[in-house]
Formats: C-alpha cells, sequence, structure tokens
C-alpha cells in the first residue's frame, strides 16, 4: 500500500499490469459524464503521470522470462475417445483442388456426403445400430473445411466395421478422398495388421500415418534423414501428414500383406452386413408389436436398459400390484417376428433373467419348449421396453421421446393397434440359432490344433477369425527373434521398403539379454523360497518323489520334506532341515492350541454354535486332542449352518443379477436350485444366479 494506493505487478511477456483500485475509483467519480469513457491503460497512464514518484517502467522481456513461459506451458491436451467408439474424417487432398477457395471444397465435400447417404440407403436400410449409426457432418478446422463422424458402437464390434466399409467404399468412388479413422484403442487398423508391420511403425509414432485411398491402406514412411536403423522418433502432426500426402508422394507406402491383414474383416462384405442381423419370434405384448413394427431400430435401446439395468430401474416390475399400471401390461400376447442386431439377440439370450413378480402366471408351462423360449426372450423384450421408458436416466433420449409420441397417438386414436390380420401379414421370419452354439470343449480342442465334435461351431466367420488368431498367436510364440521390444511384433520381414541394414550384433546382443536360463532361474527361485537343491530339482523336472498321488495330508505334507540325496557332503544339511521342519510343526500345534483356547477359530459364538458333527455320534474335540493338527478330513466332517444361511441370504437379495454370492459359487462350480416358496413371493436363489454369477 503506497499514498492509499494498491500497486500489483506482472512482468510477463513485457506487459505491465497494474491494479490501482483508489486511484480509478476516484477517477470515475469525479469524471463528468459527458467526458469519454477511459480503458484500464489510459487510467494507468494518468496514475503514472499523476504520481511521478510511483511510475512503473515496462521492460521487455528476458531470455530467462520466455524460457521460463516456454517450459511452464502446456497445450490443452486432445480429447480422448469414449471407450467403444470410432472417429473418422475425411479429407479432399489433390493438386488439382485450391485450398484456398473454400467454396469449390465445400461443394465436392457434399458430393461425397451425398454419394455415403446413398450407398446407407441401399445396403443398410434395414440395418440396426447396437448404439448410434453412420453420420457425416461438414466441420472446419485451421481454415480448412472436411467431413467428419463419430459413432458409439457398444458391444457390436461389426457395426465398427461396417463404417470402415462404408469409407473404404467411398475413396474407391473418389479418388481424392483421403480417409483418417481410429477408435478407443488408437490406430486399430494397425492392430489388425500387426503381424505384416514394418519394425518402424511402432505406436509412438503411428498418429497421421494410416490413411485410406483408392479403397487401400497407405502410410506415411519416415524422411531418410529422421530414422536410423530400424527405429524413428519422427512424430506427424495432421497438417504436417496432409501436406506429405499431397507434396511428396514418393513417402507414401503401400503393402499388399499389410492391406489384407488390415481389412480381413471385411473380406466378406458387403454380404455380411446383412448376417449381422438375427430375426426371432418372440410373444410380447400387441402394444409392443405396434411400435417394434414401426420402427425395428427401437430394439437396440431396449435391449441396452435390460442389459445395464439395476436395482432402481427393476423396482417396479417386483410388485404384482403394478401389473396393470405399466405402459407394457403384460397381457394381449402375440408372436411376432423381431429383427435384432446380432450382438443384442446374444445378450438378451445369455442373460439369465428371473420371472418378474408382474410376470407370474403369464407364461406357458416349460414343457412347451418352443412356446415358453418365446416366451422367455418376449419377456426379456418387454422388461427391457418398461425400464427404458419409466427410468429416469433414459428420458432424455430422442428415441424415447419418439416412443412416447407413438403411443400417446393410439392413446388418442389417431394410430390404431394391429390386428391379428394385420400380423399375420407381416413378415414371420425366424433364423437358425446354431452361430450361438459354442461348446468350450470344441473351442478347447479347436484352439490346441485339434477337431471338435462337430464340423464346427458357431457361424463361418466365426471360425475363420478363430483359425487366424490361433495362426498369428502360433507364429509369435514360435519368433526366435523376439528381444527387448517384443517377440517378432512388428515383422522384420517388411523392413524392405526402408532399405535399411539390420545391425546382426544388436540383434543377437538382444537375443542374448532376452534368452531363458532355466539353472539361474531355478537358483533364483530356491533363495527367494528357501528350498533345499534336490526339491527345486525335483519341481523343475516336475517328479515329486514317490507318493506324488498319495491322497492323505499327511503324505502329501511328507513330499515337502527334503529327501537326503546320496553322498556325504548333504547329510549334515538334510539333518538340520529335518529338525527345522520338526521345530516348526511343534511351532504350529502350539499356536493352534492358543487359537482354539482363545475361541479365534470357532466361527460360530460359543452359545449358538451351529457347527455339527455329519456323523452319529462323532465326537467334538477334547481339551486332549488340541495337540492334534485338523486334518482335512476334519474339516470335511463339519457344516458351517450359518454360513450355509448367509449365503442363501446374500443369493435371494441378488434377485438373479450378478453379485457376490452368485460368483462365489460359480467359481465353485455349484448351481442352486430355483426357490420359488419365498414369503414375499419374490424369486429367490435360482440356477440362474449361480451361473449368472459365473459369467
Amino acid at each position: 500500500m503506497r499514498n492509499g494506493l494498491c500497486f500489483g505487478r506482472s512482468n510477463l511477456g513485457g506487459v505491465t499490469l497494474f491494479m490501482q483500485n483508489d486511484f480509478m475509483r476516484r477517477e470515475l467519480k469525479e469524471r463528468p459524464q459527458s467526458q469519454p469513457r477511459q480503458n484500464l491503460y489510459d487510467l494507468q497512464d494518468s496514475a503514472q503521470t499523476s504520481r511521478p514518484h510511483d511510475t512503473y517502467t515496462r521492460m521487455p522481456p528476458t531470455d530467462e522470462d520466455i524460457a521460463w513461459f516456454q517450459s511452464t506451458f502446456h497445450p490443452i491436451p486432445k480429447a480422448a475417445l469414449p471407450d467403444d467408439c470410432i472417429e473418422y474424417s475425411i479429407y479432399l487432398i489433390s493438386s488439382s483442388l485450391d485450398a484456398s477457395h473454400d467454396s469449390e471444397l465445400r461443394l465436392r465435400l457434399r458430393e461425397v456426403q451425398k454419394y455415403a447417404t446413398d450407398l446407407h440407403k441401399e445396403h443398410l436400410k434395414d440395418y440396426i445400430w447396437q448404439r448410434q449409426g453412420f453420420s457425416l457432418e461438414l466441420n472446419k478446422e485451421d481454415g480448412l473445411s472436411f467431413l467428419q463422424g463419430r459413432t458409439e458402437y457398444g458391444d457390436s464390434v461389426e457395426d465398427e466395421w461396417v463404417i470402415v466399409w462404408l469409407l473404404r467404399e467411398l475413396t474407391r468412388k473418389f479418388s481424392d478422398v483421403w480417409v483418417k479413422v481410429a477408435d478407443s484403442d488408437g490406430e486399430f487398423l494397425l492392430i489388425e495388421a500387426s503381424g505384416a508391420l514394418p519394425a518402424w511403425l511402432e505406436p509412438e509414432v503411428a498418429e497421421n500415418r494410416v490413411w485410406i485411398n483408392d479403397g487401400q491402406l497407405k502410410i506415411i514412411k519416415p524422411a531418410s534423414a529422421s530414422r536410423s536403423s530400424r527405429r524413428t522418433e519422427e512424430k506427424l502432426s495432421l497438417p504436417q501428414g496432409r501436406e506429405i500426402l499431397l507434396k511428396e508422394p514418393n513417402r507414401i507406402m503401400h503393402s499388399t500383406s499389410m492391406e489384407e491383414e488390415a481389412f480381413f474383416r471385411l473380406r466378406n462384405y458387403p454380404g455380411q452386413i446383412a448376417e449381422n442381423m438375427h430375426h426371432a419370434m418372440i410373444t410380447i405384448p400387441r402394444k409392443l408389436s405396434f411400435l417394434l413394427h414401426q420402427k425395428p431400430a427401437y430394439i437396440s435401446p431396449a435391449i441396452e436398459a435390460f442389459y445395464l439395468r439395476d436395482s432402481v430401474a427393476l423396482k417396479p416390475l417386483q410388485k404384482k400390484e403394478n401389473k396393470d399400471t405399466m405402459t407394457f401390461s403384460p397381457q394381449d400376447f402375440v408372436t411376432v417376428s423381431v429383427r435384432f442386431p446380432r450382438a443384442g439377440y446374444a445378450q438378451v439370450k445369455s442373460q439369465d433373467f428371473p420371472m418378474p413378480a408382474v410376470f407370474q402366471d403369464t407364461m406357458p408351462s416349460r414343457t412347451e419348449s418352443k412356446g415358453y423360449t418365446r416366451a422367455e426372450t418376449g419377456m426379456k423384450v418387454t422388461c427391457g421396453f418398461e425400464m427404458l421408458l419409466t427410468d429416469a436416466q433414459y428420458q432424455d433420449r430422442t428415441t424415447v421421446r419418439e416412443m412416447k409420441m407413438l403411443l400417446d397417438d393410439l392413446k388418442t386414436g389417431d394410430e390404431q393397434l394391429p390386428t391379428n390380420a394385420d400380423i399375420e401379414g407381416w413378415d414371420q421370419r425366424e433364423d437358425d440359432e446354431k452361430w450361438l452354439d459354442i461348446d468350450f470343449d470344441d473351442l478347447q480342442k479347436e484352439l490346441g490344433g485339434e477337431k471338435g465334435k462337430k464340423a464346427g461351431f458357431g457361424d463361418k466367420a466365426t471360425q475363420e477369425n478363430l483359425s487366424r488368431i490361433v495362426k498369428q498367436f502360433e507364429q509369435f510364440l514360435n519368433d526366435d527373434t523376439g528381444g527387448p521390444d517384443g517377440a517378432g511384433l512388428f515383422g522384420e520381414d517388411s523392413d524392405d521398403d526402408l532399405d535399411d541394414e539390420d545391425d546382426e550384433d544388436e540383434d543377437e546382443d538382444e537375443d542374448k539379454d532376452a534368452s531363458f536360463n532355466e539353472d539361474e532361474f531355478s537358483k533364483m527361485m530356491q533363495e527367494m523360497m528357501g528350498m533345499p537343491p534336490e526339491v527345486m530339482k525335483e519341481i523343475m523336472t516336475g517328479k515329486l518323489g514317490p507318493g506324488a498321488d498319495a491322497k492323505d495330508p499327511s503324505l502329501r505334507a511328507g513330499l515337502r520334506q527334503p529327501q537326503p540325496p546320496d553322498g556325504p557332503g548333504h547329510v549334515e544339511e538334510a539333518e538340520v532341515s529335518d529338525k527345522n521342519d520338526e521345530d516348526m510343526q511343534a511351532f504350529m500345534k502350539q499356536m493352534e492350541a492358543e487359537l482354539r483356547n482363545t475361541g479365534a477359530l470357532d466361527l460360530e459364538p460359543a452359545s449358538t454354535s451351529s457347527k455339527q458333527p455329519v456323523i452319529k455320534g462323532a465326537k467334538q474335540d477334547t481339551p486332549e486332542d488340541v495337540d492334534e493338527l485338523s486334518s482335512d478330513d476334519d474339516i470335511d466332517n463339519e457344516i458351517d449352518v450359518n454360513l450355509a444361511k448367509n449365503l442363501l441370504e446374500s443369493l435371494r437379495s441378488q434377485a438373479g443379477m450378478a453379485g457376490p454370492g452368485g460368483n462365489l459359487m460359480g467359481m465353485m462350480g455349484l448351481d442352486m436350485p430355483e426357490d420359488d416358496d419365498n414369503d414375499d413371493g419374490q424369486p429367490g436363489p435360482s440356477r440362474a444366479a449361480a451361473s449368472k454369477g459365473r459369467k
């Protein structure tokens, strides 16, 4: 504080800022209304003029100031893509196009956008996206116009490849179109082609190098001056990448092997598009059949609501009195054909969903196998739609508002429910579900290179993808050229494009560093675990000595004791080891005796102990027996009733959903029977809970 003035000053970048509160306040108060308003710097200058002794001189920034600013300034990081999302950009890059004429560029982009719409109508008219569809918007960045889109594909990976196919078709139609595509994993096309990549093309330098043009995968090679051996540190920005595509065509690399690997999933397109859909006959309320007939794509958000359900969304379905107030009341059922995305249908079928209270007494008998299966699938779909339209978290979605408008039209009479005659005229298609049948044993045999019980499992595309993955994995394991950077992940055979010579000495050093020395490993493990040399030798050779198959715990315990080897040099060592084992056994007995006396080993309070011997007449432990260690048989002959009761209560509270009780039972391989006799009429622990826990 000086003369009633408060000064603050920052010398950053040569700009001096002043805060002179008192003076500015008086200046504004005394200034006549007719006088023009002064800006902050005018007030600062007048303050300096009126008070010479308070004058501050504006100093130019020093090199130290500039260095400090550069060291502390960090650009705003690019926002990461959300999970299960693909982003794509379309640029027009051609020497015949003048980038300064933006109107011409935008006109050409409109043509590309129109052709994309025509492709969508031709091939994707009946396609149902899992979460979001393909879309292109005209954007402008750094003075350059381009098309951009982003799609969340959820659990349906095929949606991502449908988009890649569309973009590839656009580049075949327009030779000056260059497409850049990436997802939450980064350059996923390179991930697909990982077995054929050159060694220099690592994830750290891959950004803005991968493009699609003329239906081909094209890579921007590093400049010759920026690479050494098989590595490069050169990173490209997006403007640099576009500049190279335009002015340095000799740096554009096209590899047939890389392209085949990257676009392997597109080999059956566009025919594969129709196979991504599944038609099934299900039994649902008539009102719901009206909605699905109006727009079959409504099925996707309903499946997501069902698959991601929680206890809050399920609560209205667990009370019988809500049956008549539901949006889709479980009555007036009809059986119709519904089109599903394959991923969505698999999600519905794989879910173990106990029957909610509102659906009690509405399901057909289990003896009617076909009818019950259709009704069960319809029940899951109906519950998904009910949760979608009632749960608060979904009310802002466009599809929810559309469905509510259609239902309002039904109430006002503007729309009518379909009659039985109308439904008979609808498509009654029902597809085979064999693609869902993947036997675990057959899968294991297929992975092991053997043939299963059947000619194959799943659909043909699944078998081809699996065979390709197994083949690449075997090549990965059999690659002897691996070093610290990976076992031949970036195929060194592709380095011919760079015209570099391999450094054999460096490779030998890397192989030597990455080699496995069994003797050193066993010695290290022996030192860490304190094992005698002969025991470690038996472990490494897979031989535990005589009695390895013994079932008696005492015999198994004996296997851990080292056998005295032949030779006088180890007799004393073996005797010391035996003595240590005896001391440890005595210590364990003493500790168990003390724990039993304090009741720490008793899981039940003394007054309400629920442990009972399974065999009649089995005597309880007496004080004389506390010296004996408990054997496995003693543990097996006891049942903790309280633990069993708590476990059953945990399963009941799960209501058929995943939870700790179901996960625990599933890991033990136990299936719980259905409990239909609960006091509250709700489904209790069931086979569904246990099996779901395993998943």
